[in-house]
């Protein structure tokens, strides 16, 4: 059986159009068929590929995995492709941080060779199931991997909003939003606006207000098991339900914001099994000077 790939690229970059004929010129060289998405095809050369493909639930059907060729944002794009498909997504960093990519791009080659021969580490990451309602009425029902935020359509105006964990209220406040975060998105919008760093084994859900108007409106860190609310002011304003800030939903005075973990985990490829602690020193150019390693034992 034919292998075959479906290659994501971020295609705002001339560079990132040259390295994707590169990548599909060398998967094809290797025998792999290579799939490009319809929306990109214009600004791809389509000749370069085995076959172009819709958005949508059967554009990473049939596939081993889904290659990323750009930042985080452009993995997030691919992740929802890969999910529907229940295949991995292996993203090479061609952006900044690129926290979520299993290799950056000094080591495209050996992500190609790997993809190749088949030697690459999967982790499988938490998600959360995202569901808003009005009234009992279900106004969205989505996911993500990183994280799901309620926040304020308006930026002269402040969102009213009750946190609520379990069925148990645990405070009101105003606030420009709130997210609920998974621990794999502890590094991303959750940490810019003051969350904790959580380590993405930890299963946990995190509950990060943002720029919030209370005495009492810290992170908080709650089980896997939990169930997590967002309820907006019936007599506020409009908010906005962004998940991953790829899927967007209306939210109106009154709504409720569900949040539980997901049942089907997101599958990340590594291109090597390093542990988690050294990717974050290395994205974020944490100073580790003086670091002695572990104490040495004298033997005689």
């Amino acid at each position: 059986m034919t292998r075959e790939v479906l290659l994501v690229v971020h295609t705002g970059r001339q560079h990132n159009l040259r390295t994707a004929e590169k990548v599909a010129g060398q998967l094809i060289g290797a025998g792999l068929r290579v799939r490009a998405l319809a929306e990109e095809a214009p600004e791809l050369n389509a000749d370069c590929y085995s076959r172009v493909v819709a958005p949508g639930p059967e554009a990473a059907a049939g596939t081993e995995l889904v290659l990323v060729l750009g930042g985080d944002g452009t993995l997030l794009r691919a992740a929802e492709l890969a999910r529907m498909a229940g295949v991995p997504v292996f993203g090479v960093n061609l952006g900044r941080v690129g926290f979520l990519a299993g290799a950056d791009s000094d080591a495209l080659d050996e992500a190609l060779a790997a993809v190749v021969e088949g030697r690459y580490h999967v982790e499988e990451r938490m998600t959360i199931e995202v569901t808003a309602k009005l009234d009992g009425q279900v106004l969205a029902s989505t996911w993500a991997l990183n994280e799901a935020s309620v926040e304020k359509s308006s930026r002269e105006r402040i969102l009213d909003v009750v946190v609520e964990v379990d069925g148990h209220p645990v405070s009101a406040f105003g606030c420009d939003g709130v997210l609920c975060s998974t621990p794999t998105g502890s590094t991303a919008y959750a940490f810019s606006a003051g969350g904790p760093v959580v380590w993405p084994e930890v299963q946990a859900l995190l509950v990060v207000p943002s720029n919030a108007h209370a005495l009492f409106a810290r992170p908080l860190v709650v089980s896997r098991e939990s169930l997590v609310a967002v309820e907006i002011d019936q007599h506020g304003h409009h908010a906005v339900l962004s998940c991953d800030g790829q899927r967007h939903f209306d939210l109106p005075p009154g709504s409720r914001v569900e949040v539980v973990a997901g049942d089907s985990p997101l599958r990340l490829v590594r291109l090597h099994d390093t542990a988690f602690t050294d990717r974050l020193v290395h994205k974020f150019e944490l100073p580790v000077q003086g670091w002695r390693g572990p104490a040495r034992v004298k033997r005689d």
